[in-house]
């Protein structure tokens, strides 16, 4: 729902991180010939196109040739870490995910408390739904939609999270490729109404089979059988989680200046 460009966002992030880093080449990410089409793309383009798209920029841009960091904010994240598992070239040094969805959501944005009827009919009615072909291919919050109560159907017709997150097997190229990351920062809002679970933005989820109780990224099978290389990643001092106080993508300049931007430097 945000475009690469807003100078409420996008544009705003972009402005300080070039005013705090004399130099710096930042290039925010458009998909679409223009704003509109940027902004409709992030709900309804399929994410692997996107992938897609943003790869081929990647790799016309002469900057980056050396090497970039890259930044992405709530979803913009999880799509990120899918560019550094199937795109090498040019390398990602640092990934830095701020209140990326890395395994997925599985309730309903704002949904006023999670025990309302109407969250749960909300649920619900995405639930039929969500792992149909037509669904899946059209609606981008679909393509990362993680029902643990139908992990089956989640594993066999997710187009995107599954793929990335190696549910359907073990691509060694996403592995090796993520795994040649000095750093990926996760960033965590303490306050999240937005995420369910909030700690999918930490690459935990819900214990297996239920949706009441989470468990951390580090004993989810994901980590223990160490798919994704996650797992060596954290023993090397690799992966970074940051918590931060406040709701979705909240944070204060202060904050950014010190947490996150010595990581583009």
């Amino acid at each position: 729902g945000d475009s690469c460009c807003n100078p409420q966002s996008m544009g705003y992030i972009k402005k300080i991180v070039e005013k705090k880093i004399p130099g710096i080449y930042v290039l925010s990410l458009k998909i679409g010939s223009n704003l509109i089409q940027d902004m409709e793309n992030s709900f309804f383009m399929n994410v692997n196109d996107q992938v897609r798209e943003v790869c081929s920029q990647l790799a016309k841009d002469p900057h980056l040739t050396g090497g970039y960091n890259a930044m992405g904010f709530s979803q913009g994240g999880q799509f990120l870490r899918a560019v550094a598992q199937r795109c090498p070239s040019p390398p990602m040094l640092n990934l830095i995910s701020i209140g990326g969805q890395h395994q997925g959501v599985y309730g309903f944005p704002r949904c006023p408390g999670e025990s309302s009827h109407i969250c749960d009919w909300i649920r619900k009615t995405l639930d039929l739904g969500a792992y149909t072909q037509a669904v899946q291919e059209h609606l981008v919050q679909a393509e990362y939609w993680h029902d643990p109560l139908k992990e089956e159907d989640y594993r066999k017709n997710s187009i995107f999270l599954a793929d990335i997150n190696q549910e359907r097997g073990i691509n060694e190229t996403y592995k090796k490729n993520l795994m040649a990351l000095k750093k990926f920062v996760m960033v965590k809002f303490l306050n999240d109404t937005m995420v369910d679970p909030p700690i999918s933005e930490w690459f935990g989820f819900y214990k297996p089979g239920q949706d009441k109780e989470t468990i951390p990224l580090q004993e989810t099978s994901l980590y223990t059988e160490d798919r994704l290389g996650l797992q060596e990643m954290d023993k090397a001092g690799k992966l970074v989680f940051l918590g931060v106080k406040g709701d979705h993508l909240h944070f204060s300049e202060e904050w950014f200046y010190t947490a996150i931007l010595p990581f583009l430097q």
